[in-house]
């Protein structure tokens, strides 16, 4: 279990990489004491401070919690709020890669792909598929919300501006995963856009068909220069959405594996039916 001297990552990056792929493929189960801090050392071959500093990051993440004598326990993963980030870069060393997301821009998506699309490009990450598949709403059609905050009406500048935003956070995503087609880096990879015509109130990313990450759109009102004049608008606030993990296991009655499942069922539902192929 010692770290991979190639890494550039600090050691208690790796170590902290090293034990939540442990928690997130339950080989360290919900409810679990880890090693103590000097075997964890001794596992990977570092300084017991190494390891509390991996150990922080977990609990920064909310993975694991601290009780006084006791030691450190995995936590329950369900029903609480999470990093995206951690998972999505996990979900990118699985040989074969699906990510479906709906949401309102893709704007946090594109976010977090940059570092693990980047690790394929270097040869750090070396899948034999990818697909990622994005539901959006489209925004060239006048919306419920946002809208602006006198007379809850639609706008379409709001609406041309989101519409932008969109486009380019998408196109730059689908544009990455091609290249790396064309150049044999992935030897299957894709990345598919549908536009469906209601308005989104919550986000919902589905990892490798086993993994969901949810959160609810809080709508709150912020002022927007539209047209040249500051316009109040009533937005769905998508960073600010707190996220929660579900996780399938071996019982297909469990709550998260139930999670899992219809979660995939909404979006195969909403891809095939109301929504159709974005065309840049």
């Amino acid at each position: 279990m010692s770290l991979d001297p190639d890494d550039p990552r600090p050691p208690y990056v790796q170590v902290a990489s090293a034990l939540r792929a442990a928690i997130l493929t339950r080989t360290y189960q919900p409810g679990d004491r880890l090693p103590s801090g000097a075997e964890l050392g001794r596992q990977y071959g570092v300084a017991r401070m190494t390891v509390q500093q991996a150990l922080r990051i977990l609990r920064e993440e909310g993975l694991v919690s601290s009780r006084q004598g006791s030691g450190v326990f995995v936590r329950e993963r369900t029903e609480r709020p999470i990093g995206l980030r951690p998972h999505i870069e996990r979900a990118f060393e699985a040989e074969h890669i699906s990510i479906d997301f709906a949401g309102f821009s893709g704007e946090t998506l594109h976010g977090v792909l940059q570092e693990p699309l980047d690790k394929i490009r270097v040869g750090r990450l070396t899948p034999q598929s990818l697909k990622i598949r994005m539901l959006l709403p489209d925004t060239r059609n006048p919306m419920p919300l946002p809208c602006k905050v006198d007379g809850l009406e639609d706008s379409p500048a709001f609406r041309a501006r989101a519409d932008g935003i969109m486009r380019r956070h998408t196109q730059a995503i689908m544009d990455s995963v091609r290249e790396l087609a064309s150049f044999g880096l992935v030897p299957d990879a894709s990345a598919e856009v549908r536009l469906h015509p209601t308005a989104p109130l919550f986000k919902l990313y589905v990892l490798n068909n086993s993994e969901i990450f949810f959160g609810f759109y809080p709508v709150r009102e912020h002022v927007v220069p539209l047209e040249g004049e500051d316009t109040p608008i009533y937005d769905l606030m998508g960073k600010d959405a707190t996220m929660f993990q579900h996780a399938a296991d071996a019982d297909e009655e469990s709550t998260g594996s139930q999670y899992v499942k219809q979660s995939r069922v909404w979006f195969e539902s909403m891809w095939t039916t109301v929504s159709r192929e974005f065309k840049p």
